[in-house]
């Protein structure tokens, strides 16, 4: 039940493979492991005890996975933090998790350089790398328990304060156990990730269940389309994961056709629905390729259902089947299970689900009931059992009594050949409540009208369905996993729309 024991096991019967590599540097697991022994050394010798957490402020590199396995080796708890927040939403996240130590990265050291919490102990990357080039290293193993904390992640905080989810030993292990298996994966993989490690997708879909396996990861610092795409040929990747908009990014540029793929063989997308077309595309661009969906969230580390390649145009806009070892029903309001085909709050049940909020067992207690996780998300379930996500509980739209689901109004949005991306909010009406705003940001060099995009709303949506407005934007606001931020959005409503 430990992902710390795998990678001793790996550094022990296979020392000399691959594990990370990152720019021009490369790890066996045999180096890797000894340099997660030599923090958690340093650790247990500055007298941190077992269950302090340790704050985490790394871009992607391999350090990052050092000290991610290191803090876990001294038993403490490690929280990776986003580096793409602003110092306060830093500070709340430092305050209310209490974190004894910091390991920060000197590229983004301004966010975290006026911190009040001079009781956090900081450590810059300059420094870890002292503590790796010591020669020796006197680390204790500790005795763990599979429901120890090993990780803190805080939510996105699409929606009001983030919460830190407490992630357990057995959780991150059974998470690699579970997406290893949906992804086949070996220790053959290579698994190139440009998304950000601090987040739970890139950590715990990725780079964990690749080296459950023994495969290799490949760390890119961040994603750049030019960039990327000659990486991912040069470091043979096997496996890929990006957003739809890097998606949409990469297949618009005209040389990707003279690359040579043959050596990937999964594309996998999350965080966001991928519109027909873009699969379609990416699924003619690269014909031996296959294509595979990802959904979960933090709550469940995040792991609850996937699509796979067999089904990915069959089924699009479904995030497909429960995945290994969990349980999926949908609810009503009250708590009952809704009947097959209708909408209901989709709740997830299984060895990945968190232990809890930290420091909150009022939302705690709200969220998990009898062991399932409410995710806050709406779903429905199609006769062969394929799940569609509808929308976010909180981002439904009720217009005059009618139900308006934005995913939906989007999903036509996408269908326009100018639209690059698109997303529906919904905005204060005087008769009606509330009704649907359109933001879109077009592509590049094409000319695109309101007048044009409600006349296309309106051959393909109920009159209550079409925006009200339409709003054209450069990009869309997102947060670090690639997930719009609606509720930065709403603010921006025009006053004049009633």
């Amino acid at each position: 039940m430990f992902i710390l024991n795998v990678l001793k096991q790996h550094a022990t019967r296979t020392p000399d493979a691959l594990a990370i590599a990152f720019e021009d540097n490369e790890w066996s697991y045999r180096e890797l492991y000894n340099n997660a022994q030599k923090i958690a050394a340093y650790l247990q010798q500055q007298g941190y005890q077992k269950g302090d957490i340790v704050a985490q402020f790394m871009l992607n590199s391999d350090l990052f996975m050092a000290v991610y396995y290191g803090v876990q080796l001294a038993g403490l708890t490690i929280m990776p933090v986003n580096t793409k927040l602003a110092s306060p939403e830093v500070e709340y996240i430092f305050s209310h998790s209490e974190a004894k130590l910091l390991f920060f990265d000197e590229k983004i050291e301004q966010t975290i350089a006026d911190s009040t919490h001079s009781f956090i102990e900081k450590i810059n990357v300059a420094k870890i790398r002292d503590i790796l080039n010591q020669d020796t290293a006197e680390f204790k193993p500790l005795s763990l328990e599979p429901n120890d904390t090993a990780v803190v992640m805080y939510t996105s905080g699409t929606t009001g304060k983030p919460k830190g989810v407490q992630l357990s030993h057995r959780n991150v292990y059974e998470t690699a156990e579970i997406w290893s298996e949906s992804m086949k994966m070996t220790n053959n993989d290579r698994m190139y990730i440009c998304t950000p490690l601090f987040h739970c997708a890139g950590s715990h879909v990725f780079a964990v269940p690749t080296m459950y396996q023994g495969g290799a990861i490949v760390i890119e610092e961040a994603f750049s389309p030019d960039r990327t795409l000659k990486n991912i040929v040069q470091t043979r990747a096997t496996i890929f994961f990006g957003v739809p908009a890097m998606y949409t990014l990469l297949l618009n540029k005209p040389e990707i056709k003279s690359y040579n793929f043959e050596h990937l063989r999964m594309f996998v997308y999350g965080a966001a629905p991928m519109p027909y077309e873009l699969v379609k595309r990416l699924k003619d661009t690269f014909p031996k390729v296959k294509v595979q969906n990802c959904y979960g969230q933090t709550e469940n580390s995040p792991a609850a259902s996937s699509l796979t390649d067999q089904d990915a145009l069959k089924k699009i806009g479904s995030v497909g089947r429960p995945l290994p070892r969990t349980e999926i029903k949908l609810v009503d309001a009250s708590g009952e299970e809704v009947p097959l085909g209708e909408v209901g709050e989709i709740c997830v049940k299984g060895p990945q689900v968190m232990k809890g909020y930290l420091r909150n067992p009022e939302e705690t207690s709200r969220t998990i009931q009898n062991g399932w996780l409410y995710s806050g998300d709406l779903g429905k379930f199609d006769d062969e059992g394929f799940l569609y996500i509808v929308d976010r509980k909180k981002d439904m739209i009720i217009r005059g009594g009618e139900n308006i689901y934005p995913i939906e109004v989007e999903e036509v949005l996408y269908q326009i050949p100018q639209v690059l991306e698109a997303a529906v909010v919904g905005i204060p009406h005087e008769v009606y409540g509330e009704v649907p705003k359109a933001f879109v940001v077009a592509k590049e060099n094409q000319a695109l009208t309101e007048e044009e995009v409600l006349t296309y709303c309106g051959t393909q949506l109920a009159k209550y369905k079409i925006p009200m407005e339409v709003e054209f934007l450069k990009e869309l606001p997102r947060n670090a996993s690639g997930k719009v931020l609606k509720h930065t959005l709403r603010p921006q409503v025009s006053e004049t729309a009633q």
